[in-house]
């Protein structure tokens, strides 16, 4: 492991809630949603109502709450989106950050103190909708979380430098029209250099960038433990 996925790792030795805090780890169960995952080979994985269904009887069959998964997962689920083919015209299908699946509304958590970089809404069908990108320091060495899908209230009184204290509420999940046309979810992405993207960053790439953005998007259960 690199450096700052050993600081990440380092940094708590328990779970960190990433959503409402009533909601219990115990609540969290695995979710696949890759192309070798046979159940959905009957489901409209792009479509949000019955992404939904789906996910509702994962939630039910495994009592619980909240949904998760993706890091490096390969999906259909960008399969109806351009913006996902454009890049050197190779389909982009590998998920860089984890998903948590939960009702719209929900409150979104801050893992570990941040000041805001940036925040946009990436309202273009299939991006993220509103998002917000921390920064962090960590013994001296700096990275950056963002946060996708989220409300629209979520982004409208954020402040550049504004600081969220770990544990503090940073928004919460936005509806399908506002998270543009996803099922209700976050996408958490941990980020070791942004370059020069602001409010925005890949959460999607193709299998040639892979090497290069699992370098620079490390797992962020590294951080969470959830399901550890």
């Amino acid at each position: 492991m690199n450096l700052l996925e050993d600081l990440l790792l380092d940094y708590s030795k328990k779970s960190i809630s990433i959503l409402d805090a009533e909601i219990s780890i115990t609540s969290y169960c695995a979710l696949d949603l890759s192309i070798s995952n046979d159940f959905l080979t009957t489901v409209a994985i792009t479509d949000p109502k019955e992404c939904q269904e789906y996910i509702d009887k994962v939630l039910t069959l495994n009592k619980a709450e909240v949904a998760y998964g993706g890091y490096l997962e390969r999906r259909n689920l960008y399969a109806d989106k351009s913006n996902f083919s454009k890049e050197h015209s190779v389909a982009r299908n590998i998920h860089l950050g984890i998903d948590y699946w939960a009702n719209a509304g929900t409150k979104v958590l801050v893992p570990i103190e941040g000041k805001v970089h940036s925040f946009k809404n990436n309202s273009t069908v299939g991006d993220y909708g509103p998002t917000i990108i921390l920064e962090h320091i960590l013994n001296k060495v700096s990275f950056y979380t963002l946060y996708g899908h989220l409300s629209l209230d979520s982004i409208k009184d954020l402040k550049t430098g504004q600081v969220f204290k770990r544990g503090t509420c940073i928004g919460s999940l936005g509806t399908p029209d506002i998270n543009v046309n996803y099922a209700p979810h976050l996408h958490f992405q941990v980020i070791k250099s942004i370059q020069e993207y602001m409010g925005d960053y890949p959460g999607v790439c193709s299998a040639q960038d892979l090497e290069f953005y699992k370098n620079n998007c490390p797992n962020p259960n590294l951080l969470l433990k959830i399901g550890v």
